[in-house]
């Protein structure tokens, strides 16, 4: 009789980017990790902090995604910071590296999740800066917010 495996579920964000980016389009790309890689991250040991993504030779890849080393893990372990391929189709691929040729777009990480069968998965988005004036306007809107909760109780 198969033991049925419980896999964790793993949602990590990166709360910096809302923050510093207004988002245009939002896509979801699977991620190739080794095997201490994934192992680590269902520890939720990921941070994406400074993470971006590029595209190089019709390839999406992200770059500085800190994915800490694994306990248990040899000789065999990954490096911590290295470029990782992140998976999406040709067309959408294209699609992006259209709209990044306008000015002062990029592509930012927003969060790193498994999906119901256990997959890491990366939610990415086509992301413009935000002007001082953008993030005190975010900052207001945050503070308004709390306020509201805080009358509610």
């Amino acid at each position: 009789m198969a033991s049925a495996s419980i896999v964790k579920h793993v949602d990590v964000r990166n709360r910096r980017a809302s923050f510093e980016y207004s988002f245009l389009e939002k896509f979801t790309a699977g991620i190739v990790l080794t095997g201490t890689e994934i192992k680590s991250a269902r520890q939720g040991k990921v941070n994406l902090q400074d993470a971006y993504c590029l595209i190089l030779n019709d390839e999406l890849y992200i770059r500085q995604m800190n994915i800490s080393l694994y306990n248990e893990g040899t000789h065999y372990n990954h490096e911590p910071l290295r470029d990782r391929k992140l998976l999406l189709t040709k067309r959408e691929i294209k699609r992006i590296s259209e709209k990044l040729k306008d000015q002062g777009l990029t592509i930012v990480p927003l969060r790193m999740f498994t999906n119901e069968r256990g997959f890491a998965k990366v939610e990415i988005a086509l992301a413009k800066g935000k002007k001082l004036y953008d993030k005190r306007d975010s900052i207001k809107e945050r503070e308004v917010e709390r306020d509201m909760q805080r009358e509610r109780y």
